[in-house]
């Protein structure tokens, strides 16, 4: 979900948020009360908005020593002064945040307020035995911005910061640390944001041409040098051939370590030798029985698509572009079998015209008819890549896909957005319906039918049946996304005759509650002989009645995914987006 960064004006002092305190919740209607932002260390008037009369946008948390602390930033220099001043005007005249999907005073309201960063710190298991099998460490990206921010915002637009428990012997451990991105540090050094954001910041004609008048000016004074990356690596996590990375969709992957002691280091920008010069998706796709990962890419120029792979050395392989996708689609995801990369060209995309008319440049494009494009996996151009037409089927995320019918059918299981047009700005309109569609690469008939009637996105499956048949699934209910009132286990082998849903375990939080995603983690990962559902669903809930965060795991083959273990984290994780469990001996190779 990354993109640029956000242009907003920070101006006040910075509130820090104590690791045995907790915010106050606030609803939708009312002001959020946002912490542990980096803000400019000289504060400047408000802005304020018009009637119902002014209220402060940030009430001050209690004051406790932060977790992290920079040098004061140097007073900006005019042209800085300058261009601040302007991104001012332009955030209070010109594009103020009158869409509820770009208020912050809406976004960061309640447990998506942004936190400080957090060193290693201890955690107290609250209730059972955390498994052998979890040594290692859970980790969990999402957007939390460094600046408060003083214009449009959208979900999309926070700086990336990882969440991982490091859990060894029983023991956890938390530390929340920013990934050290060149924006970030280049912001953090100047004291203000620089860099704008797609989603938030070109909104409509007249703020398109002023934010890029002030980009364009602050890239010829010497402020920002885009060849650094402009990207936030907020959106998920992958571990490449020995490497574990922070992903997002605008920028080179973003090398971390998770050392002994729980502590996350950035290592800095991966570019696979010299052969990756462009961004690759956040969800690459790693076959565990081969070791290679496969990727793409996608942007607003052709080739609007292009595939690669990496063998399980770590080496980038040739770029593969994909002229036959002929218009630009918000590709997200993708899913591979053992044979084949599979992709969904959606109604989302890059629409100039809805831009103008005041919207996002990403918009849903009614006239466009999705398709499903099959390259063979190991393909060298795209001279086989065959497109079948699928009538209203918008998968942002893939779940697993497969093979049948000695290879002349292909399976791919994925939630379908109903609603795409409100992908952006309504997601509490979103209703995503989990689909298994199969296509018939003989005579090329297109088959579907939905597993279940809920509202089911990050979908998870044991990671040793990537690419191939796989039984159970492991679903968010959105409430809505990227909060998770609850986990679905479905059993997806359910024949197409017998039409009854497909969930066959369930889990709800209970009011005031919500989840991330879930992430399984299997019990026995080097048994071949173990059940696919032998293993453990973990995520991090957050009680909002409480303030209060906890790691969950559950029994991942029990109806009710019991409780296992739950460890009381010393402050709350916000919502976020994309997780990973990595083992210990993965862990100690990097």
């Amino acid at each position: 979900m990354d993109s640029l960064s956000s242009s907003f004006l920070p101006t006040f002092p910075l509130p820090t948020e104590s690791k045995n305190t907790h915010p106050t919740t606030a609803k939708i209607s009312t002001f959020p009360k946002i912490s542990s932002v980096q803000i400019e260390d000289k504060p400047r008037a408000a802005t304020t908005r018009p009637p119902p009369p002014p209220q402060p946008l940030i009430k001050k948390a209690p004051q406790s020593p932060t977790y992290s602390r920079r040098k004061p930033a140097e007073p900006p220099s005019l042209p800085a002064s300058i261009f601040n001043a302007a991104d001012s005007f332009i955030n209070a005249f010109i594009d103020p945040p009158l869409k509820p999907s770009v208020d912050p005073r809406y976004v960061l309201s309640d447990n998506f307020a942004p936190v400080d960063e957090l060193p290693p710190t201890e955690c107290h298991v609250a209730e059972g035995a955390l498994p052998p099998c979890l040594d290692g460490a859970y980790i969990r990206n999402g957007p939390n911005p460094q600046f408060l921010p003083r214009g449009p915002y959208h979900l999309f637009d926070g700086d990336g910061m990882l969440h991982a428990l490091r859990i060894s012997n029983g023991g956890a451990t938390l530390c929340s640390r920013y990934v050290k991105t060149y924006k970030y540090k280049i912001e953090r050094e100047k004291g203000f944001p620089v860099i704008p954001n797609v989603f938030s910041g070109f909104n409509g004609l007249s703020a398109s041409a002023a934010r890029g008048a002030v980009t364009a000016a602050r890239l010829i004074a010497g402020q920002f040098n885009p060849a650094n990356g402009i990207g936030l690596a907020n959106t998920s996590l992958a571990l490449i051939g020995g490497r574990l990375h922070a992903l997002g969709e605008s920028d080179l992957p973003y090398s971390v370590r998770i050392d002994r002691n729980g502590e996350i280091h950035t290592l800095g920008r991966h570019d696979f030798d010299g052969k990756l010069f462009m961004s690759m998706t956040a969800h690459p796709k790693t076959d565990l029985e081969t070791g290679e990962t496969f990727s793409f890419r996608y942007g607003p120029a052709p080739p609007f698509l292009t595939y690669f792979r990496i063998n399980a050395s770590g080496e980038k392989q040739p770029d593969v572009p994909i002229f036959s996708m002929t218009s630009p689609s918000f590709l997200h995801d993708f899913a591979i079998t053992k044979k084949y990369a599979i992709f969904n060209e959606i109604q989302l995309g890059m629409n100039p015209m809805e831009m103008v008319a005041g919207g996002s440049p990403v918009a849903a494009n009614p006239r466009k008819v999705p398709r499903i494009g099959i390259l063979p996996r190991y393909a060298t151009d795209e001279s086989k890549m065959r497109w079948f037409e699928v009538s209203g089927f918008n998968s942002v995320h893939a779940i697993n896909a497969w093979e049948e019918d000695g290879g002349d059918t292909v399976v791919v299981v994925a939630p379908n957005i109903l609603s795409v047009e409100h992908t952006l700005e309504r997601l509490d309109l979103i209703h995503a319906s989990v689909e298994k569609l199969k296509i018939n690469l003989r005579n090329g008939t297109v088959s579907r039918h939905p597993l279940s009637t809920r509202n089911l996105d990050f979908g998870v499956i044991n990671p040793t049946f990537i690419a191939r048949k796989n039984k159970y699934v492991y679903a968010a209910v959105g409430d809505p996304m990227p909060k998770v009132s609850g986990i679905v286990k479905l059993d997806v082998s359910v024949t197409e005759e017998d039409r009854r849903d497909c969930i066959v375990g369930s889990r709800m939080f209970g009011p005031g509650c919500f989840a991330g995603e879930p992430f399984f983690v299997a019990r026995e990962p080097e048994n071949p002989n173990a059940e696919e559902d032998d293993g453990y669903v973990v995520t991090y809930v957050h009680d909002e009645n409480k303030g209060e965060s906890q790691f969950l795991v559950m029994d991942a083959k029990s109806p009710n995914l019991d409780t296992v273990a739950a460890v009381r984290l010393p402050r709350r994780v916000p919502y976020g987006f994309h997780g990973l469990f990595v083992r210990e001996s993965d862990l100690n190779k990097l």
